[in-house]
């Protein structure tokens, strides 16, 4: 994890510097600031809309796994939006922008699931239920029985 954001660095200045040389210092900097502004602006508008839709989901009573991961990609979008650089605020823009954060939560989706994996459970694609590696039939181990539910 140090790795990678050491190389998230040395890219974002590598990027800064090619955009500064191309366009010139002043307006590098001031796309800089527009791009931080306009971070700002999306987080606040995005981040509203989907905490509305997460609190319309708990009232209906349905699990709100989709708003969740929603909330978590306009979060860090924002924040990457936030921060100063263009790498940044591309994926930034992928996770908070409407049109492109599907894509964005498929990608949180598998993420997630690798994690499960990695941590010894399994989970069948699919199926309604997450099953510890170590809890296979004939083991007597706890089941977790759960619903998917895709909208």
């Amino acid at each position: 994890m140090p790795l990678a954001l050491v190389l998230w660095v040395v890219l974002e200045v590598a990027v800064l510097i090619a955009v500064g040389r191309w366009i010139g210092f002043w307006p590098t900097l001031l796309l800089v600031i527009a791009l931080s502004a306009l971070g700002a602006w999306l987080l606040r508008r995005e981040g509203r809309r989907t905490w509305q839709a997460l609190r319309t989901a708990l009232r209906s009573g349905q699990m709100p796994s989709r708003e969740i991961a929603d909330a978590v990609l306009v979060f860090v979008g924002g924040v990457l939006l936030t921060l100063p650089g263009f790498v940044s605020a591309v994926v930034g823009l992928v996770f908070v922008l409407p049109l492109t954060r599907p894509v964005a939560r498929i990608g949180l989706e598998a993420l997630v699931a690798r994690r499960l994996l990695a941590a010894g459970m399994s989970v069948a694609p699919g199926e309604a239920r997450v099953r510890r590696t170590r809890d296979r039939p004939g083991n007597d181990g706890d089941v977790v029985e759960g619903e998917i539910v895709d909208d």
